[in-house]
């Protein structure tokens, strides 16, 4: 493997740096690269497809298909191979287009001078360039706090509540130019967290707030199962990250210009990156796909995925049958809420709307954040912050305007409580099924009633049936071919007639023995005499 990678890596007449390091009076010319300590990544200069154009990143060492996980100089390439890579006076590692160049295209920019002789550049296994003092171990600049396209294991998205310091990732412009394009995904700093997707301005997709297990919008988090999930929220940051549990799986997540985040694996002995997830891919993965006020259901059986929240409607229904969601929902009555007998329709499996301008209280239990959506007018709607998925329930979300983005899953997300007044809630039971889905299951009753009475009928004529032909076969009354005249002759597909003794024993002329036949195993057998 060692002698591939230096094939694939030295050639062109590259030189290849064997350590992970470069030194404060060390410097690194377009053409050096250097390695992590297990070889995994490589820094240093590279260009994509036909480009001439040179950048500064890390790339993937030991996959011939070429990765870049992070750049340098996105926005600022160099156009030959003069460039150059050293720490300037004040100890920031620069990248110049060339050697007699003073101003830095890119720089670490940490804003404190860094006297230390002892400080250095050092590309760590996880694919970290970390700017760091080799005596006290103090860390100054890390590129993991700054990323580019590329979520890898360890990596942190999110934002430090007192540095000011704010994780996301930004898409390439294209495939062959990995300058700043306009996807972006960042953690929201407003309302409970969440990390929101965007194309430019716009809200493209959100993952729901973090329940304890998972992000409410992804359901495909598995506990344990290759991915450590792990989400902080304290007075120091809101972050998120993960790492996997197998050292050997090669894995990446990755915002594409096109406005999708996609993970990968390395396949081996294919030879290729695997996607086994990416979202946005469906109607309802896009945010507030039904307006405000409305959910999305995937599964639904009706003719449209989106439906009004309980107690609203379409503001425009003929905007709605022509399936234009972007008008949303409003309230039936607008002053029906807060009056006696107020209730709440419990929508399971869902992801809760858009956290923004959500409240929310960790010290409540869910039965205590019932009465205090009760008690306020303003409330509309609320559901637990965190669950366990076993039942264990803490914190408490309440919602006090438009809802936006809520959908629901076939056997994920959570529990969501929308306010109703007392006539609404008629129509809904305790349980939060509403007359329809009542008719469905009697519905669903009825069928299953029918088809086991059509089973039982069934039966019940085959066992008439086989008690007729035991009934014509048996030994005292032998099966006998009759030759009579008209009276005796059959019509169609009846079953043969029964006579009795006498008429039997006339016909066979008292059961003679120049009239039988032979015997089978259920007696003997006559002919007509004549």
């Amino acid at each position: 493997m060692k002698i591939v990678f230096v094939i694939f890596f030295c050639s062109f007449l590259q030189t290849c740096i064997s350590n992970d390091t470069i030194m404060r009076r060390q410097s690194l010319r377009d053409g050096e690269v250097i390695l992590s300590e297990g070889e995994r990544f490589a820094f240093g200069f590279f260009s994509l497809g036909v480009s001439n154009l040179r950048y500064v990143g890390i790339w993937y060492a030991q996959i011939s298909e070429q990765t870049v996980v992070w750049v340098a100089n996105r926005d600022r390439p160099i156009n030959d191979t003069s460039g150059l890579i050293k720490f300037s006076g004040r100890g920031n590692l620069c990248v110049y287009a060339s050697v007699n160049r003073t101003e830095p295209l890119w720089s670490t920019n940490v804003s404190d001078s860094i006297s230390q002789p002892t400080l250095v550049a050092r590309l760590s296994n996880t694919g970290n360039l970390v700017l760091l003092d080799t005596l006290t171990g103090r860390g100054y600049w890390e590129s993991f706090d700054h990323p580019t396209d590329t979520f890898l294991p360890f990596m942190k998205l999110g934002f430090t509540r007192k540095g000011g310091l704010d994780r996301v990732l930004t898409s390439w412009r294209s495939p062959n130019d990995p300058g700043s394009g306009n996807r972006t995904l960042r953690m929201d700093r407003r309302g409970f967290p969440e990390l929101i997707l965007h194309k430019g301005t716009i809200q493209w997709w959100r993952t729901g707030p973090w329940t304890g297990l998972r992000w409410s919008g992804v359901p495909e988090m598995n506990r344990g199962y290759i991915f450590n999930n792990s989400f902080v929220n304290n007075q120091d940051e809101v972050s998120f990250t993960y790492g996997v549990t197998d050292a050997s799986v090669i894995t990446r997540l990755l915002v594409n210009e096109r406005g999708t985040i996609q993970r990968f694996t390395w396949i081996a002995r294919d030879n290729r990156w695997n996607e086994f997830w990416s979202v946005p891919k469906e109607e309802c993965d896009y945010y507030a796909h039904c307006g405000v006020n409305g959910f999305c259901d995937p599964i639904s059986s009706e003719t449209f995925e989106c439906t009004c929240l309980p107690g609203f409607e379409p503001k425009i229904t003929r905007h709605w049958f022509l399936r234009d969601y972007t008008g949303g929902c409003s309230r039936k009555n607008q002053t029906s809420l807060c009056r006696e007998k107020d209730g709440f329709v419990k929508l399971t499996h869902a992801k809760i709307p858009d956290t923004e301008n959500a409240s929310v209280d960790m010290n409540l239990t869910l039965k205590e954040c019932r009465q205090r959506c009760l008690g306020n007018c303003s409330c509309v709607g609320y559901a637990s912050a965190y669950h366990d998925g076993v039942g264990g329930e803490r914190g408490c979300l309440t919602w006090h305007g438009d809802m936006l983005d809520t959908r629901t899953y076939l056997n994920s997300g959570q529990d969501f409580y929308i306010r109703v007044d007392k006539e609404e809630l008629a129509r809904w039971d305790s349980n939060g099924s509403s007359r329809k889905t009542r008719v469905v299951l009697v519905l669903i009753s009825l069928s299953a009633a029918v088809m086991l009475l059509m089973v039982i009928v069934f039966c019940f004529v085959r066992k008439r049936r086989k008690l007729n032909s035991l009934r014509r076969s048996s030994t005292t009354f032998s099966m006998v071919s009759f030759d009579f005249e008209d009276s005796l002759k059959f019509e169609d597909d009846r079953e043969l007639p029964l006579f009795d003794l006498h008429t039997i024993a006339a016909a066979t002329d008292n059961f003679s023995s120049h009239n039988k036949l032979g015997a089978g195993g259920f007696g003997p057998v006559y002919k007509v005499g004549k």
